[in-house]
């Protein structure tokens, strides 16, 4: 199925180590002391390199250490805030004073474990004066702190406080003089920041920031969706929702094409490294999503990224030279890398995909189709395929060797070349016989096919291939039925092999695969096809008796749905009856109470004959509409029983309560094997590992803790006007 083995490149962010946990017997985060390093403050992580253990070690910062008098004040205003005797707008004051007391020691402060929890609270909790005279006085220091792992946080946390104040427009000078600040630093040594794992991650917030986006979008962090996993393989109900960022706030976009025009200022050699670092790899496809649908930016950031010795500012100017071209052959295997591309392909114009089509992956579309990472790029290659002349191309290339593809477990090529197919309306049928002929043999029945697809990884590892048989109990296979999937969106002239198969399957078979989440998808698909009505009702028969037992299940309801819309009215009357058994037990699932309204189970029991007449109201009003416009223009064959609103409507409705199959079952080829995709909805970002955030109480400062020493008092300035937006803590 194209699964890539464990890799360190994690898109879900802060790995193991990453996460700042006490050790036993330690006060701070580094735990022993034989491991950390003499600074207490620098990345204490195993350099990926001798490249990049060149850049840390010219960022050795010696951290002095925290006197117990200062320690002290800032767990005074620790213990201050944990007692919610602070009103709301003592706190603004309280974390502008105790902010004025890091002047000079930004660093020492924000990468010390206990006080930089305080310090990201009153940055937090602070004015937008105060939040940017923190930054400013920290700027040549701030590539450290964001470099640390206790320091990480404090600077995330400045961002996203920064973030809060977009809102105002008065406010974004201050903002971009703040931010002007820091980025001259970081553009100093950017290789430092993008090769470190803690820097990588807050300077992809910063370049969030600049573009005005969400600091949390999980589309800039690499998630595969199952809304992108749709999209891939062509079964997402609309095309409204086209990759398009929501950009709440308009930015900095002067700033941002700064900072990226100085990230990419090095040699060649060092871009070279920056393509294969697993850090780095992750600052460029954040940096590459942000500048979607902006194609001139793009001409010019790709040729950069991709070590092109020239570029052209004009769309039809773009070269790749041969010896480049290689290059990124070779480098195509390498797991960060890979996934740059797979950014790459996804935003890159019209004219620059064709040239790396054609100079870099023509030819080899099958050496890198059974690569353990590459295979991940030619399915995002296929599925942006601009033209039927390319589909043709790939078609040569990867239809003859399909079994090949399934054996090697690299089915997600397979279903994306079938998904373009459809989407370019090109090589339907041949697609179709290739996928028969790559499953059953010449000599062989196709009536075979779709429980082979089911179970496609029990087929292919199975010796004896003429002796297997339906794996009862056993999980489907997740990328199989994906491509049934696609395959029943074709027309049903081109599919009646999988059709006869399906329909002649066993009525114990067609019951476990309604059963199954996954073969579930299976069934809805088919009966949304355009095959024949008798056919479908075929199938729906052989479900009697089970309908009840389905409805109970989240994925189960769906199909049940899928099965009354499309059957006659003798079948529903027995669908109902089956529902009307279990209402009692179907009514206390999440999915029950919209089942029974919408299939009117409550005015079945009641009154069956008018139920009956509303339903044959309904066939008669959807005969009148077929007769009227014709039903070849539709995807539902006439005759066949409809809902109370369009099919579109109901497709609405299905996404809005739709099943998260896709998302559960990582052994799709789509969704990774990977530690990133794995932990990408379960592991919130670094800024947020701290401990919970506490619900500001504002009420009467009773008997308040005296300061330490001499220091700043907390409520010291006058308070008239300060009212800020209320934040939540984090201690």
């Amino acid at each position: 199925m194209g699964e890539r083995g464990k890799s360190s490149n994690n898109h879900g962010e802060r790995k193991k180590g990453m996460q700042r946990k006490d050790h036993k017997g330690s006060r701070g985060f580094d735990g022993d002391s034989s491991k950390k390093n003499q600074s207490g403050g620098a990345p204490n992580v195993k350099p990926a390199s001798k490249k990049q253990s060149e850049f840390e070690h010219q960022n050795q910062f010696v951290r002095k250490e925290i006197d117990p008098e200062t320690s002290k004040y800032f767990s005074e205003i620790a213990n201050l805030f944990d007692s919610n005797e602070v009103e709301l707008e003592e706190r603004s004051v309280i974390c502008g004073n105790a902010l004025e007391e890091t002047r000079g020691r930004e660093y020492e402060i924000a990468t010390d474990y206990i006080i930089s929890h305080v310090l990201q609270t009153l940055l937090e909790g602070c004015e937008l004066d105060q939040l940017c005279s923190f930054i400013r006085n920290s700027a040549t220091v701030f590539p450290a702190i964001a470099m640390d792992r206790s320091g990480s946080h404090v600077a995330e946390s400045a961002l996203k406080s920064l973030a809060t104040h977009l809102e105002n427009p008065d406010a974004y000078s201050v903002i971009e003089e703040a931010l002007n600040s820091i980025c001259k630093v970081i553009l100093d040594n950017p290789l430092d920041m993008m090769c470190n794992c803690y820097g990588s991650h807050v300077l992809r917030r910063l370049l969030c920031l600049c573009k005005g986006v969400s600091l949390d979008s999980p589309e800039l962090y690499g998630a595969k969706s199952s809304k992108a996993l749709a999209k891939r393989l062509n079964l997402k109900m609309s095309q409204l929702d086209d990759n398009t960022l929501e950009i709440p706030h308009q930015g900095f976009p002067d700033m941002l094409k700064y900072l990226l025009s100085g990230l990419l200022n090095c040699s060649r050699e060092d871009r070279k490294y920056l393509q294969v670092d697993q850090y780095s790899s992750l600052v460029l496809q954040t940096a590459l999503r942000l500048m979607l649908k902006q194609d001139e930016e793009l001409l010019e950031i790709i040729p950069l990224i991709l070590r092109c010795n020239s570029t052209n500012k004009k769309l039809e100017g773009f070269h790749i030279e041969t010896n480049v071209a290689k290059e990124i052959l070779e480098s195509m295997k390498d797991n960060s890398f890979s996934h740059l591309v797979e950014v790459i392909l996804e935003v890159a114009p019209e004219s620059l995909y064709n040239e790396m089509f054609n100079k870099v992956f023509k030819n080899s579309l099958f050496e890198l189709s059974v690569d353990r990472c590459a295979n991940f790029v030619i399915q995002a290659l296929i599925s942006h395929a601009r033209d039927q002349e390319q589909m043709g191309m790939m078609w040569e290339e990867l239809a003859p060797r399909f079994k090949d593809l399934l054996e090697q477990g690299k089915s997600g090529v397979v279903a994306s070349l079938i998904a373009v197919s459809q989407r370019l309306e090109s090589h339907e049928h041949k697609c179709c016989e290739a996928l028969v002929g790559a499953v059953c043999s010449t000599n062989e029945s196709r009536i075979s096919i779709v429980p082979r697809l089911l179970f496609l990884d029990y087929y292919f590892g199975c010796r004896d291939k003429s002796t297997w048989e339906w794996a009862p109990g056993a999980k489907m296979h997740v990328m199989g039925c994906l491509i049934l999937q696609g395959i029943f969106k074709f027309s049903s002239d081109h599919i009646q092999p999988y059709i006869t198969s399906l329909t002649s399957m066993k009525a114990e078979y067609i019951t476990e695969t309604a059963k199954d989440s996954s073969g579930a998808r299976v069934i809805e698909a088919f009966l949304a096809s355009n095959a024949a009505t008798k056919q479908k009702r075929r199938l729906i028969i052989k479900l009697r008796g089970h309908f009840g037992e389905l409805s109970l299940h989240t994925s189960g309801s769906f199909t049940v749905e899928k099965c009354f819309d499309a059957c006659n009215l003798t079948l529903r009357e027995a669908i109902a009856t089956e529902l009307l058994d279990v209402k009692v037990d179907l009514s206390k699932t999440k999915q029950g109470p919209y089942l029974l309204r919408k299939l009117d189970i409550d005015g079945y029991a009641s009154r069956p004959d008018q139920w009956k007449s509303r339903q044959e109201a309904k066939q008669s009003t959807y005969d009148d509409f077929c007769s009227t416009f014709g039903s070849n223009k539709s995807n539902f064959p006439k005759n066949t029983f409809v809902s109370d609103t369009s099919e579109d409507a109901y497709q609405e409705i299905e996404v809005k309560n739709t099943r998260k199959e896709i998302d559960h079952h990582p052994t799709s080829g789509f969704k990774r094997h990977r530690e990133e995709h794995a932990k990408d909805k379960d592991e919130p970002f670094a800024g947020e590992k701290r401990t919970k955030q506490k619900k500001n109480k504002t009420s009467e400062a009773t008997d308040k803790p005296k300061l330490a020493g001499s220091k700043r008092p907390f409520l010291s300035g006058e308070m008239t006007g300060k009212n800020r937006h209320s934040n939540k803590l984090r201690i």
